[in-house]
């Protein structure tokens, strides 16, 4: 098969679908590899890096969607290269389609097999392609949060870990999942004062095994909700609902209500965020302020890190790349249940019930378009 990388356009996107090494793996298994120009550079590998790992360098996107069996990509395709698609070329790559009417629009009419890295599940009930996204988002949000509490920055001017004799900050993290159990790992050890809501038992069970006394576990409800937050310095938003839109746990009027100052850091912006106020910011422009409150709403956080992203999520795709290459992406998907959940829209057909029902689109089940 013949693999395609091209060069990411999104605003100061950096990370790139495949690195060097991925690169050499394919080659290994007998695959071409075709790469555009300077579609490593933001991550410190050039060319040569690529072309001494086996792939031929061509000079535009659109040679190298002409002359791809699979694109692999990181963010969604944007509209100039959703045109550049052709029916039954397979891309696969992060799609977030729920809360993004015109790229489904685009891709049912494209006819390609389009494969999101959000949607694959594990065995172990996960989201393994998503999930190293979300460690290194909910690592940086505790960063981004620090940063927007000090006072030239916006904030309330507050230390996120106080000094002795002072109070360190309160964060609230939505959502015990990989950002929030990523987040606590780093609000903890810049000694915050770290509250966790969930709605699973389990989940607040497992961060209390995993971090101790020091952090506060609370099982979520609207009163929860409303009493923390509206306490807090920093509010982490960190909820998923797989290939769904992400929901409003906290309502514009109790954002009003929150401290002066506060900061939100919606990571789950990319899915159209849990906060009413939210709305999707870019790392040249990322925050805004409401009610007095900053918002952090910057929809591909890990971009802001393209090095360290883009290595861990090619250890994660790397494996389900192979299979596709290998197999064709037919026995690749009836072979991998898992991988058949990632199939979102393929020959015109919505084949993701939660982003059909979130568009208003008929389901179509993956085996109808498999063949």
């Amino acid at each position: 098969m013949r693999v395609g990388v091209p060069k990411e356009i999104k605003v100061l996107e950096n990370r790139v679908g495949l690195v060097p090494g991925s690169v050499r793996e394919l080659v290994a298994h007998g695959h071409e590899v075709v790469v555009e120009h300077n579609a490593g550079q933001g991550i410190g590998m050039d060319d040569d890096a690529y072309r001494k790992a086996g792939a031929k360098v061509l000079a535009s996107a659109a040679e190298v969607f002409a002359a791809a069996d699979m694109i692999v990509k990181v963010k969604e395709p944007q509209a100039v290269e959703r045109k550049m698609l052709r029916r039954g070329q397979i891309l696969f790559t992060y799609l977030h389609l729920a809360p993004d009417p015109e790229q489904a629009k685009d891709l049912v009419a494209s006819g390609a097999v389009c494969i999101a890295y959000e949607t694959v599940t594990s065995s172990a009930g996960g989201l393994p392609l998503l999930a190293p996204m979300s460690e290194v988002a909910g690592r940086m949000a505790v960063q981004a949060g620090a940063y927007y509490l000090e006072k030239p920055h916006g904030g309330l001017g507050m230390l996120l870990g106080g000094v002795p004799g002072v109070d360190p900050a309160k964060v609230v993290i939505l959502g015990g999942g990989v950002v929030g159990s990523h987040a606590c790992h780093i609000a903890l050890g810049m000694g915050a004062e770290v509250w966790v809501l969930d709605r699973s038992v389990d989940v607040l069970r497992a961060l209390w095994r995993q971090f101790g006394r020091p952090l506060n576990t609370v099982f979520s409800t609207h009163d929860a909700v409303e009493n923390h937050v509206t306490s807090a310095d920093l509010v982490i938003g960190g909820v998923l609902i797989p290939g769904a839109s992400a929901p409003k746990l906290v309502s514009a009027a109790l954002v009003k209500r929150m401290k002066p100052g506060s900061v939100i850091v919606d990571v789950a912006i990319d899915q159209g965020g849990c906060f009413e106020t939210s709305h999707a910011t870019t790392h040249a422009d990322p925050v805004y302020v409401v009610d007095g409150v900053t918002h952090y709403c910057v929809a591909n956080m890990p971009g802001g890190v393209p090095r360290t992203s883009t290595f861990a999520l090619n250890n994660a795709t790397l494996p389900f790349v192979l299979a596709l290459a290998d197999k064709g992406w037919k026995k690749a998907l009836a072979d991998d249940p898992h991988l058949k959940n990632g199939l979102n829209v393929a020959f015109g057909k919505v084949t993701c019930q939660p982003v059909a029902e979130a568009l208003g689109y008929a389901y179509a089940a993956p085996e109808t378009v498999m063949g």
